[in-house]
């Protein structure tokens, strides 16, 4: 997709909030504790390389990623630091893993069975990460019988696997609600008694794990939407310390008309003027990440409240002006503006979702801008 860099929308990121955020973490990390940085998503909409490279200045010591071409992007890029793909992949793409020394999850015996005789014709070892599906649902061994079906086969093919790690994903690490969350931390260590001999990693702790519950079992933090200054749990719980959002989405105001008490707005009419009124058009849309659900929430024109009137438009939004503002007027979707403030939180409360959502929904064509803040 083409950047418009010709347009004055863009997400401006502040990378000093992404390294204080990550600094801070590795602080509490416990001794022999790592901090890999979770920069899938295009780093959740906040840019991977550029983040990447922040993070790792920050402490941090491996990378998570989604899919095999942000690994083999940060590879490109020159990080040798560990990688570890947490989604699943297709076993014909053992080669290219581990050719770029790629970790790769691994939650079927079938992986295993498939990638090893290619492995072995290229004369290859891939890393693997086993995980443990102890409640998420999502992927891994369900059961100690298929753990140690697993266990068997990384015996078995030595020469083709290094056993690098084994991990978990909690469900509900972010509630206020607890008896999940210990569920889970149980059926993990029931499971941990089955390996004789723990690989180099376990990890279990996502950002809401090292926040609120730090004494779990592992060494490593899988650090995700903390680094971007969001709660992972919105507004259930407090978070331990200080976070600074690292992201602001800021455009402009390039058309301001006044209409008469009647005229309708956007498309399907659905708003009607109750008066005479300024309208002004900010250029960004759905195609931008901005959801079309987003129609009466508020952006900030000039610091104050202005009402998205008419449905969201692909590369427009109309609002409902105060007065008169001139065209070049700076708006604030997420962010900052005189003395109010819109959060990202805040924008996926309107729309019944979560913050990761919105940010991560930012698509390419908004320009990404990074800052430094003290």
């Amino acid at each position: 997709m083409v950047v418009g860099r010709h347009r004055e929308t863009k997400a401006v990121i502040d990378l000093g909030a992404i390294y204080h955020n990550v600094a801070v973490e590795v602080s509490r990390l416990r001794k022999g504790q790592e901090l890999f940085a979770v920069v899938k998503a295009n780093a959740y909409g906040h840019g991977l390389l550029p983040v990447a490279r922040v993070a790792k200045d920050a402490g941090a010591s491996g990378f998570c990623v989604a899919l095999i071409d942000e690994g083999l992007a940060l590879r490109e890029a020159g990080f040798t630091e560990p990688i570890l793909i947490l989604g699943v992949n297709n076993p014909l793409e053992a080669v290219i893993m581990a050719q770029n020394d790629l970790s790769v999850s691994v939650g079927d015996v079938s992986f295993l069975d498939s990638a090893a005789p290619l492995l072995r014709q290229s004369q290859l070892k891939l890393k693997v990460h086993l995980a443990l599906d102890t409640g998420m649902g999502r992927i891994g061994f369900r059961c100690s019988n298929d753990l140690r079906q697993a266990l068997g086969r990384l015996d078995r093919y030595v020469e083709e696997f290094e056993f690098a790690g084994l991990f978990t994903h909690f469900a509900s690490a972010d509630s206020k609600e607890t008896y999940y969350f210990e569920q889970q931390l149980n059926n993990l260590n029931e499971m941990l008694k089955i390996v004789p001999t723990l690989p180099r990693y376990v990890h279990c702790a996502n950002t809401a794990t090292a926040m609120w519950h730090s004494g779990s079992v592992g060494n490593v933090v899988r650090y995700g939407i903390g680094m971007y200054g969001l709660n992972p749990s919105g507004t259930e719980l407090t978070e331990p310390k200080k976070l600074r959002p690292a992201l602001e989405l800021v455009s402009q105001l390039i058309a301001v008309k006044q209409v008469q008490k009647g005229a309708t707005i956007g498309y399907g009419e659905t708003y009607l003027a109750s008066s005479d009124e300024w309208i002004g058009t900010i250029p960004i849309g759905y195609a931008d990440g901005w959801s079309r659900s987003l129609q009466g929430f508020s952006v900030l024109v000039d610091g104050q409240y202005c009402e998205i009137v008419g449905r969201v438009c692909m590369d427009q939004i109309m609002v409902r002006l105060p007065h008169q503002f001139k065209v070049g007027t700076k708006v604030t979707l997420i962010g900052t503006n005189g003395k109010n403030t819109i959060t990202a939180q805040q924008v996926a409360d309107y729309v019944h979702t979560i913050h990761y959502e919105v940010i991560s929904a930012l698509t390419e064509r908004v320009q990404r801008v990074y800052v430094w803040n003290e």
